[in-house]
């Protein structure tokens, strides 16, 4: 039990969190570019939660020893893998609906006015394609699919991570 309540105040257990959330953003590029897969609104959404994980391990990485970092990360980390999933679960299911009458797909991120990151940094954060549109699948299952799987191993990592440490620091 100590051994995991201690795992987050060593950089290299936050360094592993960043580098598998750049990974998939690296992934995202590379299917975007390489593959020409063109990234809708779900994934570009997606994309964005993967970025918090992203950056919940590199604040962590940073300042593992510092609480008010650990915690930032935390937030990052949790809020990017709840949200995620439930973004890849909504995507799912507009794949599922895309024939019904009352499918739609926004082509316009609704990002806050205050931070337009579909204009900042187009590259990564413009959709171009139709969230119903299944244009890749691996053993069966559809990229929202493999990433409603992704996003539950960052959930449970993030809860057994953090029980742990809330019922570690309980203890005299």
């Amino acid at each position: 039990m100590n051994y995991l309540s201690n795992l987050t105040t060593k950089k290299q257990a936050w360094l592993l969190l960043a580098f598998s959330a750049l990974g998939l953003e690296l992934s995202a590029l590379f299917f975007q570019y390489i593959l020409d897969l063109a990234p809708c609104i779900m994934c570009v959404y997606q994309r964005l939660a993967i970025l918090a994980i992203f950056a919940g391990g590199a604040i962590g990485t940073l300042a593992p020893q510092y609480m008010l970092a650990r915690l930032l990360a935390y937030v990052l980390w949790g809020t990017g893998a709840i949200w995620g999933g439930i973004i890849a679960l909504e995507h799912v299911e507009m794949q599922e609906n895309s024939g019904s009458l009352f499918f739609s797909c926004e082509f316009i991120p609704n990002f806050p006015a205050w931070a337009p990151l579909h204009e900042w940094i187009p590259f990564l954060f413009e959709a171009t394609g139709d969230c119903g549109e299944i244009s890749w699948q691996f053993l069966g299952y559809s990229m929202p699919q493999w990433m409603i799987m992704v996003y539950a191993l960052y959930t449970i990592a993030f809860a057994v991570i953090l029980i742990n440490r809330l019922v570690c620091a309980k203890k005299p």
